[in-house]
């Protein structure tokens, strides 16, 4: 009972510790891993480094994994992008395996924890508070390795278990599948295969797991690594579910690969480099990756070949997405990056919301009972957009953000309210256009032109606030904000003149109030392009 119990706080020491060093990691780098999205392309060798790099950041193969389904399915790479960065993340997830197996490390483990959480206690500076984290995390995750290797010292007594051990070593298929399917079980259930790697070598530590045994247990938690990407992509469209079918093949490809034919040369190398038992499983694992990733990167295509003959297109993708599009809770774990899909999504919100209102006045003008039903479907899309956008900014405003950016998070819920509201006046100007239709109202002449003309100025201004939101632009915001003046002093005139053309018997009562309802609804629309370009000023300003 005691070894299952330093076993269990050890390993729970180990992941606590590489999440907190992961977490302080993120937040020193998260911008340049925004920069390395950024600047990703179809190279699939740049690919592997930033799925490399993003890996040490975030700790975990599992979690850039489930990033890359999530970028994937927000649409910031595509599938080709997303071979060359799973790659990548595997020979990332190495470098914990590597620490882990750093015994001289172990011993400073408890000096690492003090330095930091002192420097984390007395610094007001949030980049030192951030570098004293990594520090924390790094000396948690090696007390809780020592504290494993401590654990299972007690196991070498136990004849039975170091001959299951030593059988997972045996050449023959069956020991060794069974090697495997533990290496994937375990992985499967704590969820990170870094996690099993640090217990593989506080096994191999205490001289319990010779490197012939060990070598078929990694290569089955590289397999089981892949199990949290396949639930993450439950839910997520075509596209993201291939992604996490790549991961999973490639890892299943390279590990058929090296238990049938390049075993014995992975065993050569290591024992070669190292002849310490904990080494030579860290430098397996890094070696595994490296020489999977240059044996299949240059067949990433035909990767990509097999899951899309897997995973079919259907007719559901070839439809265009009008509702959610960029923001998806597995890029949550860099929020860096989840607020420019948060920002993309509030501006695509807007230019949906641009959309329902050019077919309600499209359904005025052309009396189209076609568009008005268009503008009340879009609207409904609105709603919900909202709906969904305002979830997500809380949960993106419960994670690791600056102070900038949490000021960005508050402001676009005003924003979003806003872009809600000229949906619902766009709804407002359709049920105009159908009253009008089924009344057959008619107008005269200088009524449209007026009201075409006011329109014209309410579009602009629009489109004028969502650029400003986009870039940023205070000059065009400034615009947006003075010509709101105009359009209250033209709804006021155009009010006037039309009562005077009623007085004169030149409209109609019905098509009076009808005229006097579309220029209130469209003045709030211009009230409304205020306000986002208000909140643009306001941001730049602080």
């Amino acid at each position: 009972m005691d070894i299952a119990f330093g076993l269990v706080g050890g390993l729970g020491l180990f992941i606590y510790g590489m999440n907190v060093m992961a977490g302080g990691l993120e937040k020193s780098a998260g911008e340049k891993l925004k920069r390395f999205i950024e600047i990703l392309t179809n190279n699939r060798f740049m690919g592997v480094i930033v799925g490399a790099f993003v890996t040490v950041v975030v700790q975990s193969s599992s979690s850039t994994t489930v990033m890359v389904v999530g970028f994937v399915n927000a649409g910031i790479m595509n599938l080709t992008q997303a071979v060359g960065v799973i790659m990548g993340a595997n020979i990332g997830t190495t470098i914990t395996a590597q620490l882990a197996a750093s015994v001289s490390l172990t011993e400073i483990a408890p000096i690492a924890v003090g330095i930091g959480v002192g420097t984390w206690l007395f610094s007001s500076n949030r980049k030192v508070k951030n570098f004293a984290e990594i520090i924390i995390g790094f000396g948690i995750l090696f007390l809780g390795m020592d504290m494993m290797k401590d654990a299972v010292k007690p196991l070498r007594e136990y004849q039975g278990f170091v001959d299951l051990l030593l059988s997972f070593g045996q050449p023959n298929i069956t020991d060794r599948i069974l090697a495997i399917l533990t290496g994937f079980g375990i992985t499967a259930i704590i969820q990170s295969s870094s996690a099993t790697t640090s217990l593989l070598i506080a096994l191999a530590s205490a001289d319990l797991l010779p490197i012939e045994a060990a070598l078929p247990v990694l290569l089955g938690t590289n397999i089981g690594t892949c199990v949290t990407a396949m639930i993450s992509s439950v839910g997520a469209n075509r596209t993201a579910k291939r992604a996490a079918l790549v991961h999973l093949l490639f890892n299943v490809i390279g590990t058929i690969i090296f238990s049938l034919f390049l075993i014995g040369p992975i065993l050569w190398a290591v024992t070669e480099l190292s002849d310490i038992p904990q080494r030579q499983l860290a430098n397996a694992h890094t070696l595994f990756n490296i020489a999977n990733t240059l044996l299949l990167l240059p067949f990433a295509s035909v990767l990509v070949y097999l899951v899309n003959r897997m995973l079919p297109r259907d007719a559901s993708e070839e439809k265009e997405i009008q509702g959610i599009k960029y923001i998806d809770d597995r890029i949550l774990e860099t929020p860096s990056i989840a607020m420019g899909q948060v920002m993309k999504e509030v501006l695509h919100m807007g230019n949906v919301a641009l959309e329902s209102y050019n077919y309600s006045i499209k359904a005025f003008f052309d009396k189209s009972e076609k568009m008005a039903k268009e503008t009340f479907k879009v609207e409904k899309i609105i709603n919900e957009m909202e709906r969904e956008i305002a979830s997500y900014l809380l949960k993106v405003s419960n994670t690791e953000i600056s102070g900038g950016q949490r000021e960005i998070v508050e402001g676009l819920f005003n924003t979003i309210n806003d872009i809600e509201r000229v949906g619902d006046h766009a709804d407002n100007l359709a049920e105009l256009a159908i009253y009008r239709i089924e009344n057959k109202l008619t107008f005269s002449d200088k009524a449209l032109e007026d009201l075409d003309f006011m329109h014209k100025r309410v579009a602009k201004s629009y489109r004028e606030a969502l650029t400003a939101l986009k870039t940023g632009d205070i000059q065009t915001a400034k615009r947006v904000v003075e010509r709101e003046g105009e359009i209250d002093y033209m709804e006021k005139k155009l009010r006037a003149n039309h009562i005077s053309r009623l007085n004169n018997q030149d409209c109609t009562p019905g098509s009076g109030v009808i005229f006097l309802d579309m220029i209130s609804n469209l003045e709030r629309i211009a009230d409304h392009a205020s306000n986002i370009a208000l909140a643009v000023i306001d941001h730049n300003k602080r």
